[in-house]
């Protein structure tokens, strides 16, 4: 199966305007702590986050720079280097924005370079001639650890396509569900990584196949050793799952995200077990605070007030989550108690930092026009009438805003009225209940009528025997599963 991967540059390769938009700044008002948010993630996530960052914030560009540079001698890929200089070079290119040269802030360390790219070479001979011995020895479970060992090379190399196929090439070899499933797990690391959402359900979908199998097996063999003391390590077995089935919720999680189906993904953001359910993920792919962020403003997107304080205040599990974040459960509650205010001001405030995360950066502006046209909708719900600039000063607009927006919303059908412009005001549409009742009874009697002359239609058929019967095999067989079913 082929895959397009998404570079690391790909916001990069954006129109001007485009990227412009996406600037963010960081400043008092859109306070954002570099040091305390990498710290959190290990690995090439580090680097793409830093590289994103770059794009993102050009304030912290030249400190993202050094970083992405201390970061990458602990990896495997030089090429890295020519990323992270493209990725500052572009963004120093843009009119408002000034930067110093790459030279004056860090520079490449080519003897490192040659070093790594002598090991790589040699380990990649090495691990290709073990292949071949394999094969030409036909040893199954051997030849799948080599093509699993490649594919964990060319991932730490940067060749992503090379990985995915000797990843999927394993497939061909594996003699148990264990090994299937392990095989699912590296490579939705690897489209995770690469933000490569598309493929990720079909590779849950085929972990969750290996895993019921594997759990199955392991419930047979405890049940066929249940009067022996060897049946002891049944809770390890389930606790593993639990880790499996975390790793499989976050990533179907992303591919709704990915899909912008936000309440299906907030669903299985709560879902989540604790981080250490997560095992190597956290750091690796996400950190802790990632879920309290995605969770919360994909439920606040898309779900009910009653449903977010049931699931998110509620749910013991995310509260941890929520404590590495410590402004999402102030959002929560600003909303939960209707300060809309404060809701919009929390969002503005915290906007660089969800978008310097490389997966919700381009959901941030649709999420956040959803949460403030619900915000509108519940808090027109109460009142027949109100004036325009009542709800001004809730939501920290001006009139001509307030005014802009319910119109959107009318037009639209998520606020059922109408706007006096020349007062100001929005009024509620009355809404004839009696008639609503009497259109329902009328609608619901022709239905039992049409039901009716359909039924009078058929008797009547049956009855001039005007019915097309089936051939004499076919009721010779129904027949005799009729006797069948008899006995």
């Amino acid at each position: 199966m082929e895959i397009d991967y998404i570079e690391n540059e790909v916001s990069l390769l954006q129109p001007l305007a485009v990227q412009r938009r996406r600037i963010r700044p960081v400043d008092d008002a859109h306070p954002f702590d570099l040091d305390a948010y990498i710290s959190g993630y290990s690995g090439r996530t580090a680097f793409d986050r830093l590289v994103h960052i770059i794009s993102t914030c050009p304030t912290l560009a030249p400190q993202a720079l050094k970083l992405a540079f201390a970061l990458i001698e602990e990896l495997r890929d030089p090429t890295l280097y020519q990323t992270v200089m493209n990725a500052y070079d572009t963004v120093a290119d843009l009119p408002e924005v000034q930067l110093p040269p790459t030279s004056e802030l860090c520079s490449v360390n080519t003897v490192w370079c040659e070093e790594v790219t002598k090991k790589n070479q040699a380990e990649r001979t090495k691990l290709e001639v073990e292949l071949k011995t394999y094969s030409n020895n036909m040893i199954k479970e051997s030849i799948r650890m080599g093509h699993r060992d490649l594919g964990d090379f060319y991932r730490t190399t940067g060749d992503y396509t090379q990985a995915l196929k000797h990843y999927t090439k394993s497939r061909e070899f594996c003699s148990t569900s264990q090994h299937v499933l392990d095989m699912c797990l590296s490579v939705l690391e690897l489209v995770i990584e690469q933000r490569n959402y598309t493929h990720i359900s079909s590779y849950v979908f085929k972990a969750e196949g290996a895993l019921d199998t594997a759990s199955a097996a392991a419930a047979s063999n405890a049940a066929v050793g249940s009067n022996n003391i060897s049946a002891a390590p049944l809770p390890k077995k389930s606790a593993e799952r639990d880790q499996v089935q975390s790793k499989l919720d976050f990533a179907m999680a992303l591919f709704h995200l990915g899909q912008a189906n936000y309440e299906k993904a907030a669903q299985l953001f709560l879902k989540i077990g604790p981080p250490d359910s997560l095992g190597d993920w956290i750091g690796k792919l996400v950190a802790p605070g990632d879920f309290a962020v995605y969770g919360t403003l994909c439920a606040l997107a898309s779900m009910s007030r009653s449903v977010i304080k049931s699931q998110l205040t509620g749910n013991a599990i995310f509260s941890a989550y929520i404590e590495q974040e410590p402004y999402v459960r102030d959002l929560i509650q600003s909303y939960l108690s209707s300060d809309f205010k404060n809701v919009l001001e929390l969002l503005e405030r915290y906007s660089t930092r969800h978008y310097v995360d490389i997966h919700m950066y381009s959901h941030v502006y649709d999420l956040t026009n959803l949460i403030r046209n619900v915000a509108v909708v519940l808090y027109f719900q109460p009142f027949q009438t109100i004036r325009l600039d009542r709800m001004s000063a809730a939501f920290g607009w001006t009139v001509d805003e307030v005014e802009k927006e319910v119109v959107a919303l009318i037009q639209s059908g998520q606020i059922q009225g109408r706007v006096d412009s020349q007062n100001k005001i929005l009024k509620a549409r009355k809404v004839d209940h009696r008639a609503e009742l009497f259109a329902r009874a009328f609608k619901t009697a022709a239905e039992i009528q049409s039901t009716n002359r359909k039924l009078l239609l058929r008797m009547r058929l049956q009855q001039a025997d005007l019915v097309v019967k089936p051939p004499k095999s076919r009721r010779e067989q129904d027949r005799g599963v009729e006797l069948l079913q008899g006995d």
